[in-house]
């Protein structure tokens, strides 16, 4: 048996490890393949639409599972309708990253920038609608600032264009940014998250910084198409636990602030209930419906 997660650019990392970690318990390989596209939704919507015998998983998004139903105009899949839910992965801080060249130095100094200089910093996300996308909104609304929005077709092209200079910030996932943090091509200024990230300690969380509302934790969850035969999801269900449990996924995840969230079907389900409840009121106050 080959279970095939798909995944996209930002969950590579973390679909990697898990696969390793699940191949291990399963005592087959667990091949990965690279769908992109509409912010993970397309792979999540290969996932969905494959026969339910364990064959093909997919790994699924705040942006596809919470955000997607209540932004995108048409979503090919229904969350709670066309899914198996088998447990939540990770939970993924984001940071708030901008150019060297952007005189600011904190989260306060880039909101007095930004009101200084209304509508001249752009920030760029990896597709409208998406997590990039609404943190940059949440930001916006609740600084009170005048920031333009510049969808990318992935987190990809974005940070590239970021670390050139086209736009001057974003919100990525910390492993996406983290490399060029390091290098010192980009300037972390806070983690969007309730906790200080542990590959970046030093750094302020918004809500240390004074916008407690400015929370945009990213997450991973392992899906299949619903009608997954019991015995099947059993037993896809233990592996992934016993590797997201295990020193060896957990110490790799911590690397780059990942922190894993073993759970199970019905804790996946209230849980995602949760996270669309509260980006879906994110989406109605900004007034925002993608194309």
């Amino acid at each position: 048996r080959r279970n095939r997660p798909a995944y996209n650019h930002s969950s590579a990392l973390f679909g990697r490890f898990l696969a390793q970690g699940m191949g291990a318990q399963l005592g087959q390989p667990v091949v990965i393949e690279n769908i992109s596209g509409a912010s993970g939704v397309l792979g999540v919507d290969r996932a969905a639409k494959s026969p339910p015998d364990g064959y093909t998983l997919a790994l699924i998004s705040s942006t596809a599972a919470s955000i997607g139903p209540f932004a995108m105009a048409k979503m090919p899949f229904d969350p709670g309708r066309d899914l198996a839910l088998i447990t939540t992965v990770v939970r993924v801080p984001e940071v708030v990253a901008v150019s060297p060249a952007l005189p600011v130095n904190s989260l306060a100094e880039l909101v007095a920038y930004a009101k200084s200089n209304p509508g001249r910093v752009n920030y760029g996300s990896a597709g409208s609608g998406g997590i990039t996308h609404l943190a940059g909104e949440l930001l916006k609304v609740e600084a009170g600032i005048d920031i333009v929005h510049v969808a990318y077709k992935g987190a990809a092209p974005a940070v590239n264009d970021l670390l050139g200079g086209q736009v001057q910030m974003g919100i990525f996932d910390v492993p996406v940014v983290l490399p060029h943090i390091r290098a010192g091509k980009l300037k972390a200024l806070a983690i969007t998250s309730l906790k200080r990230a542990a590959a970046l300690p030093e750094l302020p969380t918004t809500v240390e910084a004074g916008y407690p509302k400015v929370l945009s934790d990213n997450w991973y969850g392992l899906i299949g198409p619903v009608g997954l035969p019991p015995a099947i999801l059993k037993r896809i269900h233990a592996a992934a636990i016993a590797a997201l449990n295990s020193p060896e996924v957990t110490e790799q995840y911590a690397k780059v602030s990942g922190v894993p969230m073993p759970s199970s079907p019905e804790e996946f389900a209230v849980f995602l209930a949760q996270d669309q409840a509260k980006w879906g009121a994110v989406v109605k106050a900004i007034g925002f419906k993608a194309d």
